[in-house]
């Protein structure tokens, strides 16, 4: 299990080899089928709205190690739950944004925390983006209070992703969540 920074861990002076980044929010134009993200607007091949969240499924177009991407946006569970086809070898089976999720009429938002989980399936699971992290806290783009629940809420993944097996979907079923992705592979079990 990854550790974790703390507060008190961030250095005193200002990050100077990673400045601060504004929190990245991204938008989902469901009626448009857009993607709006920190480096523009993209379309998207396919929305399904689902009774956990949103399913988002659109091509990488001249990006050197992606070829696609799919996600599910789980607003309950504060993440988004991302696959990515890679050119080459595969990096890593998941990645998973710890992120505030809102959809009012037909755009959904996802407001990122900066911690982010990578999940080997049934190996491992590993924090990134810790420097990051530090440095938006450090900037004040989140509160001591906000920063203290993005690691509480890593920390429950960590834990909650070791105690089953690093297995994705058995963590989501404890959850009541099952995802479908665009292959046919399903992820998660049925909610009882």
């Amino acid at each position: 299990m990854a550790c974790l920074p703390t507060l008190q861990s961030a250095p005193r002076d200002p990050l100077a080899s990673r400045p601060a980044k504004p929190p990245k929010i991204e938008r989902h134009d469901l009626a448009r089928r857009a993607h709006h993200t920190n480096t523009g607007v993209r379309p998207v091949e396919q929305y399904q709205v689902h009774r956990a969240g949103l399913f988002v499924r659109r091509a990488f177009v001249a990006h050197p190690r992606i070829r696609a991407w799919q996600a599910h946006l789980l607003p309950a569970l504060g993440l988004q739950v991302c696959r990515y086809e890679f050119h080459g070898p595969r990096e890593h089976d998941y990645y998973l944004d710890l992120a505030t999720i809102t959809a009012r009429g037909g755009v959904w938002e996802m407001r990122d925390h900066y911690l982010d989980v990578l999940l080997w399936e049934g190996v491992r699971a590993e924090v990134v983006d810790q420097d990051e992290f530090l440095a938006a806290v450090q900037a004040g783009h989140l509160s001591a209070q906000q920063a203290r629940s993005v690691q509480v809420q890593a920390e429950g993944l960590l834990t909650g992703l070791a105690r089953h097996g690093h297995d994705l979907r058995a963590y989501l079923g404890a959850h009541g969540v099952e995802l479908q992705w665009a292959e046919g592979e399903r992820v998660g079990a049925a909610a009882p």
